[in-house]
């Protein structure tokens, strides 16, 4: 995970920087635009949350093959880790993310409530999708 925080660190101080220089620029030539300062400013803080959970997490986890110089390719061979072979959720999450968006596009207060509630049910359906019903896992 240590090339992860880096990179993401990488783009968050390039993102402040490019902030920065954009707020002076566009002072220096008539009066701040505040839109792209705003989405700068977020888009690093983005940046800067991602980065932190990695470097998080790496300090709690043993490092992995990628993250050693020296490392050889057949060190990260086996499993990576399970991966549904077919769900129909991400299809429902899509739908439901795609009403909610037309609620919020033609303000329609309640389609977009509608949209809102379907993400949350379908995201727990996905997450949820191998503890319960036929595909349940045996339990130790």
């Amino acid at each position: 995970m240590k090339t992860e925080w880096r990179i993401f660190g990488v783009v968050s101080v390039f993102l402040y920087v490019a902030c920065a220089v954009y707020a002076w620029w566009t002072w220096y030539s008539s009066t701040i635009e505040w839109v792209g300062v705003v989405a700068l400013l977020l888009s690093a803080l983005l940046t800067t949350m991602c980065g932190g959970f990695f470097w998080f997490v790496s300090r709690r986890i043993d490092p992995r093959p990628e993250d050693l110089p020296e490392a050889e390719i057949a060190e990260g061979a086996g499993e990576i880790g399970f991966f549904s072979p077919g769900s129909y959720w991400p299809f429902g999450i899509a739908l439901a993310a795609t009403v909610a968006g037309l609620g919020l596009v033609f303000w329609m207060w309640w389609l977009l409530a509608i949209g809102l509630i379907a993400v949350t049910f379908t995201t727990c359906g996905l997450l949820f999708e191998y503890y319960t019903g036929t595909r349940r896992t045996a339990e130790h």
